[in-house]
């Protein structure tokens, strides 16, 4: 005997040509009907026009990967990086408040001051140093006091398939040049967009779509590969794996020079200390995360020839 099928659940999710909205338009098709919607059809500047698409589409879940991103521009760019980080998130979970919806949104290790060696804990004392770093911080607080079911994912130097980052720089720089002078005391993990897609879904398919709201985990989450690396061990990953693959390089791995972050000066100051401690995503929605490793050598499989 055939049952009546439930209602298939409605995820919006916003700046789906991003990294990260790229990749979510794959995990998120098992879980229902996704509407991904790119910066023209849902611009996050215009909050009037971010109302009327929430009430249009009148989603289950909202996903917001959509950001302004441009780190060392925001400096002069202010008010622009505070409506889109900062403003929008806020006017998101108002509409997800009032429709009875999650809200899934993610933040930056820049909130924090990137001091010491620890790996930063979710109620540890924020202090961005830089325009970007508060605009996304100022997201986080506007959500918060929207109220409503939302997840925060604090995550950090994130790569994708789809779109810039610093392994596509790496490898293109690794074919271009005789030699690479790459950043080695700051440090982080190197986390795929993919990676945050799956754990996007995982936790609104779980905690949300089969989970008791009433008891929702909402709040703020790190999430990040496993493990760490400076910029400059990142980068020779990179272009160690791209040569075991056949890749012509003009430079050798082994030889890129390490050197201290005070020697490549940039308008916006970055963390020392990236490293962002995922133990309470881990153990609140049972979740694997792989190293870093692992996740940059499956995103390389995709870029290289």
């Amino acid at each position: 005997m055939l049952h009546k099928a439930s209602r298939i659940p409605t995820v919006l999710v916003t700046g789906s040509n991003g990294q990260v909205g790229f990749e979510l338009r794959r995990s998120l098709v098992p879980l229902g009907r996704v509407v991904a919607l790119d910066r023209k059809a849902c611009d996050l500047t215009n909050i009037d026009v971010l109302r009327d698409v929430v009430r249009s589409v009148r989603p289950d879940v909202i996903v917001n990967p959509a950001a302004y991103t441009a780190v060392d521009k925001a400096e002069t760019e202010t008010e622009l990086a505070f409506a889109i980080n900062g403003t929008a998130p806020g006017v998101l979970a108002e509409e997800a408040r009032a429709l009875g919806s999650l809200l899934v949104h993610y933040s930056t290790d820049y909130v924090f001051a990137g001091t010491g060696d620890k790996p930063y804990v979710e109620s540890d004392a924020v202090g961005p140093l830089s325009v970007y770093g508060k605009s996304k911080l100022a997201g986080e607080q506007a959500i918060a006091e929207a109220g409503g079911a939302a997840i925060v994912l604090r995550t950090c130097w994130v790569a994708g398939a789809h779109g810039g980052n610093f392994a596509k720089t790496m490898l293109k720089l690794g074919r271009e040049r005789d030699s690479l002078r790459v950043i080695a005391d700051q440090f982080g993990a190197p986390t795929t967009a993919s990676l945050i897609a799956d754990v996007t879904a995982h936790i609104i398919d779980r905690a949300w779509l089969h989970g008791d709201r009433m008891e929702f985990p909402g709040g703020v989450y790190h999430l990040a590969a496993a493990g760490e690396a400076s910029w400059h061990g990142y980068a020779t990953e990179v272009l160690r794996y791209a040569a075991s693959k056949g890749v012509e390089l003009k430079v050798d791995p082994e030889a890129i020079e390490p050197i201290p972050a005070t020697a490549y000066p940039l308008p916006a100051p970055r963390p020392s200390n990236s490293r962002l401690s995922t133990r309470k995503l881990r153990e609140t929605f049972d979740i694997n995360l792989p190293a870093w490793q692992q996740g940059m050598h499956y995103l390389l499989d995709q870029l290289l020839p």
